[in-house]
């Protein structure tokens, strides 16, 4: 309760926006911290649109299998602000964050900074304190102006798949959101790329080769593909027989492929050994989250599954909708949608792959009313795609309309703040 006391304070410090892109007022900031950012220990930094969550927890979970220590920032958190900082593989405590919060707050001196901003700087502040081998640290919107892209020189940097997302503030076309994503590159230090829609390779291209940075490609110059229940990963240096990644989802195999191509391009020196262990060991929760108990599950009919994903725009609708036709195909079942997002998302895009699945939807507004998409437009996009829809109150209440279909594949997605409002609601813990 502290920490969502202070959060509400720095939220006052920039009244009139709550996304700013720039990088002045964070640059001051730390620079008044005494540097935290020149303090850390080898940085991997991870821009993109879609999979950066995924590919830092497979990171994350190789490099803990070779039995290194690793810091983690993500964004955004699903139940609580701590989600978003780990130090050395554990969450912050709450008074340790505390703390930073507060001292970030008394250095800046009531001076304007936005709510990412100064939180970012707090997760740098304690980075810093604490030895680790690595940071993975995670851009929060763009790349360029992001408060994150305060490092000098990281040992690498990861670009995930670009599409089309947060137009308003980075453009209007993907080469021009790809050259905002772009801008976490560096020069003198290593790079590796996700495939790329051709307009947003270009872009990435183009900057690489003006810093002179020989980037990695996945699809060039590593891959991975599944093969007889097992996921295979290439490079020059030969092929890695390795099992199926623990994360569901067919799309789940490009992120991994990624984050082995670049540990290994960094030279973190990772085995095969651990690398397998990873794939076992990787969790990253509200992203194609089985979810097998708890007071919302408890509403289903018995014999049901529930699913939570957190995608929202037109990309993240299509993997989803391919993950659904891919465990339709290996044991069909009625699928059951509970369907939120904010009105800044393009809608009739998520919502379009799934139609040829013919899921029943049940369209609820999220506790943010003002940002949500009200429930009842919802309901009419997807009539517009032939998909029979109902309005519902809340989420409790669209588990209860849900479960009247009998035992079926539910699927609550759309938004990771709605996910996160379904995780508290159910009782689900996240540590």
């Amino acid at each position: 309760m502290k920490t969502d006391a202070i959060l509400r304070r720095i939220l006052d410090l920039h009244p009139n926006k709550l996304i700013d892109l720039s990088l002045g007022r964070i640059v001051r900031l730390l620079d008044d911290l005494g540097r935290p950012q020149d303090r850390l220990p080898p940085v991997i930094h991870v821009a993109g649109t879609n999979g950066k969550g995924s590919t830092i927890a497979f990171m994350r979970a190789i490099l803990e299998a070779a039995d290194k220590t690793v810091h983690v920032y993500t964004s955004p958190h699903l139940v609580q602000f701590r989600e978003r900082i780990r130090l050395a593989g554990k969450l912050v405590s709450a008074r340790r964050l505390n703390k930073a919060l507060e001292r970030c707050e008394e250095v800046n001196r009531g001076q304007p900074i936005t709510y990412f901003e100064l939180t970012t700087a707090a997760a740098l502040l304690l980075f810093s304190e604490i030895r680790a081998d690595y940071l993975l640290l995670e851009v929060g919107l763009g790349g360029r102006y992001d408060a994150t892209n305060v490092i000098d020189h990281p040992l690498g940097s990861v670009i995930t798949p670009v599409d089309l997302d947060h137009q308003d503030f980075l453009g209007d076309n993907l080469f021009k959101i790809a050259t905002e994503k772009a801008g976490i590159l560096k020069a003198g230090s290593k790079a590796a790329i996700a495939r790329q829609h051709p307009d947003a390779e270009a872009a990435i291209e183009d900057i690489a080769l003006g810093l002179g940075i020989q980037a990695q490609w996945a699809g060039e110059h590593f891959d991975g593909y599944e093969q007889a229940g097992r996921f295979v990963f290439q490079n020059d240096e030969g092929l890695m027989d390795l099992p199926l990644p623990a994360l569901a989802g067919p799309f789940q195999i490009a992120n991994a492929t990624l984050a082995i191509g670049a540990l290994l391009h960094f030279g973190t020196g990772v085995s095969e050994e651990q690398i397998a262990a990873g794939m076992k060991r990787v969790q990253w929760p509200g992203r194609m989250m089985p979810i097998r108990s708890g007071k919302l599950f408890d509403l289903l009919p018995e014999g049901s599954e529930l699913w939570i994903d957190g995608g929202h725009n037109p990309s993240g609708g299509k993997v989803l909708a391919d993950a659904m036709l891919a465990l339709d195909r290996r044991a069909p079942r009625p699928l059951v949608m509970v369907w939120a997002t904010f009105r800044n998302k393009d809608a009739r895009g998520y919502i379009e792959p799934f139609a040829s699945l013919g899921p029943r939807v049940l369209t609820l507004s999220m506790n943010d009313e003002r940002a949500s998409y009200p429930a009842e437009e919802l309901a009419a996009i997807c009539a517009e795609k032939g998909l029979p829809a109902t309005k519902t109150d809340n989420l409790a209440a669209a588990l209860t309309a849900a479960a009247a279909y009998g035992p079926a594949r539910f699927l609550v997605c759309g938004s990771l703040h709605l996910i996160g409002e379904f995780l508290e609601a159910n009782g689900t813990t996240l540590d």
